[in-house]
């Protein structure tokens, strides 16, 4: 069972797993998805990990409220979450829209980020590798038939609602995130970024993501598309884990991070030649 939680207005639904006092871990699902796509992972995650899993405005059991949503709303209904539910910094996992929630997040506040993991996410939409404009989907064609079903399912709006809320979002993948790589550059937190083979993001978009991080590591999972994390359930899992777990990368041949490497060792050369001197 879930609770709800006022936040910006938005009686917003949430779940929790995981023992209280363990670090805490929010999950963050895709674009008019729910909380339930996260199950797979929730349920392993959760035992080293206070794991919270809120529903957006507009998604599964939170209503829909008047005017458009953007990531900056949802992003800001996030940053609430974590002050008042989570009760400070947590690790954020997103997937997809999820993914660019917790971007926004890291970039907006980011002492309320310990860690990223950005899955299937785009910082600018133009890195789609077809424009969302040109997608051609409609509310109830076959290929939301999925999303659909979940929404009906959870949504205190009711099924009829369905058609505002695709509306919404159509408006968001077509127009947002406009982030661009010096926006991305700021962020300090240990970021992981995730994408299937044959997702639908360009691959040189999802590199220039990656290189462009302070702390990045980057995961292409193969045979895998946008669904990553349903298709891959397992492994996406275990990645989150050892990304979570792994501290700053320690490599036997460092390129792109080489000069990080360089200064670390002179770092040590320094602490040794002063523990000598003494």
């Amino acid at each position: 069972m879930g609770e709800f939680v006022l936040l910006n207005g938005v009686r917003t639904y949430y779940e929790i797993r995981g023992e209280p006092s363990a670090e805490p871990l929010v999950l963050l699902h895709g674009g008019l998805a729910t909380a339930s796509t996260w199950d797979a992972e929730a349920g392993p995650l959760s035992e080293r990990y206070r794991v919270l899993v809120p529903e957006r405005r507009g998604h599964g059991h939170t209503p829909d409220i008047e005017g458009p949503i953007t990531f900056d709303l949802m992003a800001n209904d996030t940053i609430a979450f974590l002050r008042e539910v989570v009760g400070g910094p947590a690790h954020l996992v997103g997937w997809s829209d999820g993914g660019i929630v917790g971007l926004t997040v890291a970039i907006a506040e980011p002492h309320l980020v310990r860690s990223l993991v950005a899955i299937g996410t785009t910082f600018h939409h133009d890195g789609e590798l077809v424009p969302a404009s040109e997608w051609g989907m409609a509310p109830d064609g076959p290929e939301m038939a999925w999303l659909r079903g979940l929404y009906a399912e959870a949504s205190p709006d009711g099924a009829e609602h369905w058609p505002v809320v695709f509306a919404k979002i159509m408006r968001l993948w077509a127009e947002e995130p406009t982030f661009t790589v010096e926006d991305v550059a700021r962020i300090q937190a240990p970021v992981l970024v995730m994408v299937g083979d044959d997702d639908g993001i360009r691959l040189d978009h999802t590199a220039a993501f990656y290189e462009a991080l302070p702390h990045g590591q980057l995961a292409v999972v193969p045979a895998a598309s946008h669904a990553l994390p349903l298709e891959k359930h397992d492994e996406v899992t275990r990645l989150i884990l050892s990304f979570l777990s792994g501290g700053e990368p320690k490599t036997l041949m460092p390129a792109r991070r080489a000069t990080a490497h360089e200064v670390d060792q002179a770092d040590q050369a320094d602490q040794a030649d002063q523990g000598t001197s003494r």
